[in-house]
């Protein structure tokens, strides 16, 4: 623990107008093989790092991060781990100035520490790319799924290690497409939750092995 208080005050002291730099903690697996399919944790082999870094300290134990890599994926009933490195990241665009979505390379994250706990939240918004017209103005938009992780750890300062306890997954879903009626223009679906099932609740997950980030400085 002593090194670890060493490194926050390091880290205040270096802080200009509230930023920092450097400061991270890192996971590293394999790739996630499926895309958007939560409950396969299977990977392709692809060694990739997690990180969550530090972009800056906010008043009260909160920071803001920036999350690369992707994040864990298991199940509650199933050893195997891998990076979800799409979805978790997710995609962005403005039509206007960039055109179609693209993948991004990272996510904002914000976190909370208190010492021992650290709570760490993200947000990103898959899509598939499928959006097509066809004849008589008929249309189908992309699938849209915005994604929510929460990550709650415990801090190992023997080890200098934040182990991850629980992870609290959900995924949206919504898909806009012509109608089949005048009466009925358009049809869109929009689901908070569609993790399972159409009518679904966000998943409370915890790893049946070790998942640890190291702290790096």
């Amino acid at each position: 623990m002593k090194k670890f208080l060493m490194l926050l005050i390091g880290v205040f002291s270096f802080a200009c107008h509230g930023y920092v730099w450097g400061i991270s903690i890192s996971y590293t697996g394999f790739e996630c093989f499926a895309i958007i399919d939560d409950n396969d944790p299977s990977s392709n082999l692809n060694v990739i790092e997690s990180k969550f870094e530090v972009s800056e300290v906010v008043d009260g134990g909160f920071y803001r991060l920036r999350l690369t890599g992707g994040i864990p994926r298991f199940t509650n009933d199933n050893q195997e781990v891998c990076i979800d490195s799409i979805a978790a990241i997710g995609y962005s665009g403005v039509p206007e100035t960039e055109g179609l979505p693209s993948q991004l390379s990272s996510v904002e994250a914000t976190g909370y520490f208190n010492g021992t706990d650290l709570v760490v939240s993200t947000n990103s918004i898959y899509t598939d790319l499928s959006a097509i017209r066809g004849a008589f103005s008929s249309f189908s938009s992309s699938r849209i799924y915005p994604v929510s992780n929460t990550l709650f750890f415990r801090f190992n300062p023997q080890k200098s290690t934040f182990v991850l306890q629980k992870l609290i997954h959900n995924k949206g879903f919504t898909h806009t497409s012509t109608g089949s009626a005048t009466s009925i223009p358009f049809l869109e679906t929009i689901l908070p939750s569609f993790n399972d099932s159409i009518i679904d609740k966000p998943i409370i997950l915890t790893p049946t092995i070790n998942i640890e980030y190291q702290l790096i400085q």
